[in-house]
């Protein structure tokens, strides 16, 4: 086996020296200086630290890609530097074999394999590939040219870089184990045929929360403009949005045939249980700070939300009910959900990973955020379905999120009818440790502190008095009993059917 081995490693050696001496017959030529000058851009990942800092100026794919490079640059070097280079030493080419216009000042005296340019420029390649194939096939020239001029330069043989390309590109491949690929933008939701067409709006009441996100920015009268004929409520102290939006229903005398909503998640709620009510199709306008569910429906500003409901044309999206102390006399209060419901100290953990998510990326923000949170936390006693459970966390989706076995981050479908359930143990020693652990190595689904189900209802008692419930991000009231489920009846909500765009009509996310 050992006398196989060398004789490949032969093999390949009189391979890379054949290489690097018809390369060093090269006549000169301009694409030495080209060659040269990109070889030392990327340094350290100069070169792709820089591409990775324009691409994240724009929200959406184009960040989601550099950040999943820089990352993919961050265990590439680790492993090719900190790892394979002391671990297998490998003499560089001696620099007197090349011409003098081929090599760089200053050449580097570490082991030779593997090559750390060519790894770091593949990590960042398949990286952006895997978000964004169009802008992997884009930098992939540039990757492959400070690939070749590794051995250009004669700073590496050939087979170092091919080991490096090889290793960048496995890392690459291996961050989806942490942060799972989104394939697309806007979840899947079966088409609603009967949603009217609202011409300028004409039909449309439309409440719009002043409040929700920018502070210098006023959504109303935007609207207006954009859609002349709704009627446009901005949102009151006096009143909810829920009672705003029923005045106004009652006094129209059927006028109304659709509702709108303009704000973050906690409005878009608040309208969304109006319309399920009242048996009304939504119209959405992204106007909060992270609007999960405009982006999973697919509306990403207003010009998508007035382009769908002119054209009539909406999909079937599920409502989370929560019911707070079920049983008691009378009938049970309601709170409706369109992303998520939590007990303990979960809200906790959202807000500190929303902190700190544009700084460092949601995934990192969440791994800080959870340690934080955890740390602190008090384990909560509840019976889940009857059986008693003392948890760190309870977390409840309207409708199953992905990644399955890891930290929930979208959702594949809006219309399942079904709840993604998870939850946190506090019964297990070293609980907190041991979760962390698990989501670090990316095995949180495996670890047996980690509980996720999906149904159709789920019934909560607290054990030790009240607890904090929390709807899409916001803290509701505290009670000691809950029953969560997906509303009777699902609602309309506006959304363009991406197979009746123009190409060039159709925005960045949906091409």
């Amino acid at each position: 086996m050992i006398e196989w081995f060398r004789g490949r490693y032969g093999q390949v050696s009189d391979m890379d020296r054949a290489i690097s001496r018809r390369i060093a017959k090269l006549p000169p030529s301009p694409m030495d200086t080209v060659l040269k000058a990109l070889s030392t851009a990327a340094n350290k990942g100069v070169l792709w630290f820089a591409i990775a800092a324009v691409l994240a100026i724009r929200k959406g794919t184009t960040r989601r890609a550099a950040r999943r490079g820089v990352l993919a640059i961050a265990g590439t070097s680790f492993t090719a530097n900190a790892v394979m280079k002391p671990l297998l030493p490998r003499r560089r080419p001696a620099a007197s074999e090349l011409p003098a216009y081929q090599t760089i000042d200053n050449p580097p005296t570490s082991s030779s394999f593997p090559s750390g340019h060519a790894a770091s420029a593949a990590a960042f390649t398949t990286a952006l590939w895997l978000e964004s194939p169009k802008l992997g096939m884009a930098v992939a020239p540039v990757a492959a040219a400070v690939a070749y001029s590794r051995v250009h330069v004669g700073v590496h043989w050939p087979s170092d870089v091919v080991a490096g390309a090889a290793v960048g590109t496995g890392v690459a491949l291996a961050t989806r184990r942490w942060w799972p690929v989104r394939r697309r933008d806007e979840a899947l939701a079966r088409p609603h045929d009967d949603a009217p067409s609202l011409p300028g709006g004409k039909g449309l009441l439309i409440v719009a929360n002043r409040a929700s996100g920018d502070p210098d920015h006023d959504p109303v009268q935007e609207i207006a403009d954009a859609l002349p004929d709704a009627i446009v409520l901005p949102t009151s102290k006096d009143q909810s949005i829920e009672e705003q939006l029923a005045s106004e229903i009652g006094d129209r005398d059927g006028a109304v045939r659709a509702i709108g909503v303009a704000g973050g998640d906690g409005t878009v709620a608040a309208a969304a249980a109006v319309a399920g009510e009242h048996r009304l199709p939504l119209v959405v306008v992204p106007a909060g700070t992270l609007n999960h569910f405009a982006r999973d429906v697919g509306v990403y500003d207003l010009q998508e939300a007035v382009d769908a409901s002119q054209a009539g044309e909406a999909v079937v999206v599920d409502l989370g009910v929560v019911e707070v102390d079920p049983g008691a006399e009378g009938e049970p209060h309601r709170r409706y959900f369109v992303n998520t419901a939590s007990l303990g100290c979960y809200p906790d953990l959202v807000r500190l990973r929303e902190k700190w998510q544009d700084r460092w990326g949601k995934w990192p923000a969440f791994a800080a955020a959870l340690w934080v949170t955890l740390r602190r936390a008090e384990p909560v006693r509840v019976r889940v379905d009857g059986k008693e459970q003392r948890l760190w966390v309870l977390f409840v989706g309207n409708g199953p999120y992905h990644p399955r076995g890891m930290v929930p981050a979208w959702r594949p479908q809006l219309d399942s009818g079904l709840l993604d359930i998870r939850y946190l143990r506090a019964d297990r020693r070293f609980s907190r440790l041991r979760a962390f652990t698990a989501l670090a190595l990316g095995a949180l689904g495996h670890s047996r502190t980690y509980l996720h189900r999906e149904a159709a209802t789920l019934d909560v008692e607290l054990v030790d008095g009240h607890g904090i419930l929390a709807t899409d991000g916001e803290v509701r009231e505290e009670a000691g009993r809950f029953r969560f489920r997906v509303a009777d009846a699902p609602i309309a909500v506006y959304r363009r059917d991406e197979h009746n765009w123009p190409d060039r009509d159709r925005p960045h996310h949906a091409r």
